[in-house]
């Protein structure tokens, strides 16, 4: 805001810009975020749904990774250990990195261990991994 302190008869109009409205704006903006963002932020325990997505057509051949319930990985109906799981899944598809591999794992699996196994896969080279599921009929 700006005024002329001398008493001269000469008004001339101020050309600035009043500022103040907009940095009362903008504090009242930045308190409705801080005050929201937190609320964004809960976390909230979930129980996960079996899926009700069209199931997709099953290759010919697939190749499972199953995840039992004490963590033991299996290639198809051979068991794996966890540090020859690359060389066992390059066996099984003959060094085809672009294979699907689908992973199946136990209801009692946490979501650490699955996560894992799947960073052992991109690890190993096995970026198309498809996750086996009940239908959601089937599963009520």
């Amino acid at each position: 805001m700006a005024a002329r302190l001398d008493n001269g008869d000469d008004l001339s109009e101020s050309h600035d810009i009043n500022v103040t409205p907009f940095i009362d704006v903008m504090l009242v903006l930045l308190i409705i975020f801080m005050v929201a963002a937190p609320l964004a932020t809960v976390d909230v325990p979930v129980d996960l749904p079996a899926s009700t997505a069209q199931p997709q057509p099953r290759p010919d051949k697939p190749l499972f990774l199953t995840i039992q319930g004490d963590h033991s990985l299996s290639v198809g109906d051979a068991p794996v250990a966890r540090g020859q799981l690359a060389a066992a899944l390059d066996g099984v598809t003959g060094g085809d990195k672009g294979a699907r591999v689908f992973l199946r794992a136990d209801r009692s699996v946490d979501y650490g261990a699955l996560t894992e196994v799947m960073n052992d896969l991109r690890a190993a080279g096995y970026l198309k991994i498809a996750l086996v599921g009940l239908d959601g009929s089937a599963a009520k």
